[in-house]
């Protein structure tokens, strides 16, 4: 397996008490996280999140990714436990500075897979690979997604971690991000309720 843990330690947030595990990927040279509260185990809640500077760090209104991020840790602690894979894939793997091309895009009215296209890139450039060798190196085979991504499930389910359930996020939208979350809905088939 490519993908070496590398450090673990301990790491209080605002949503409780997490361990962290650094990973790094020598093949792609990525380093990803794997944060848990409570056990290990299989059937646990898990969110696999994409890298998002701007959202996650930024709290840039154009995307969900950090409110999708900051409910996951909230659904993990009102559970008293879950598992985040976060994954250095930043802009649906295509990195910040393509996403900021991308943005400039999008700014003159190409929707986020148009966009993407006109870079040269793929719709989604990601891949959940080492999202689901994590988990296996961990003995977690099988899992509660908390996704409104189908991509992620079957995704997960071809490397072979089984998704007994998927748990949406249902979440506000704000006129930055309407349309983006239009374009997941109608575009790239995300199971979004309130659109």
């Amino acid at each position: 397996m490519t993908i070496q843990k590398k450090a673990e330690a301990k790491l209080p947030t605002h949503w409780g008490d997490f361990s962290v595990i650094a990973y790094e990927d020598e093949v792609k040279d990525e380093e990803h996280l794997l944060l848990y509260m409570g056990d290990l185990a299989n059937d646990s809640l898990l969110r696999i999140h994409s890298q998002c500077l701007t959202g996650d760090t930024l709290y840039s209104l154009k995307c969900d990714c950090g409110d999708q991020l900051h409910a996951a840790m909230q659904l993990m602690a009102d559970s008293n436990g879950g598992i985040l894979v976060y994954l250095a894939q930043e802009g649906r793997d295509i990195g910040l500075l393509n996403k900021m091309r991308a943005y400039a895009l999008q700014d003159s009215g190409l929707d986020t897979v148009d966009a993407n296209h006109a870079l040269g890139f793929h719709t989604d450039e990601r891949l959940f690979m080492p999202a689901a060798r994590i988990l296996q190196a961990l003995d977690v085979s099988k899992i509660q997604l908390i996704t409104n991504n189908p991509d992620k499930i079957s995704q997960l389910e071809q490397y072979g971690i089984n998704v007994t359930k998927r748990v949406p996020l249902a979440l506000e939208t704000n006129p930055h991000n309407h349309g983006y979350l239009k374009t997941k809905k109608t575009r790239t088939g995300h199971l979004i309720d309130k659109i």
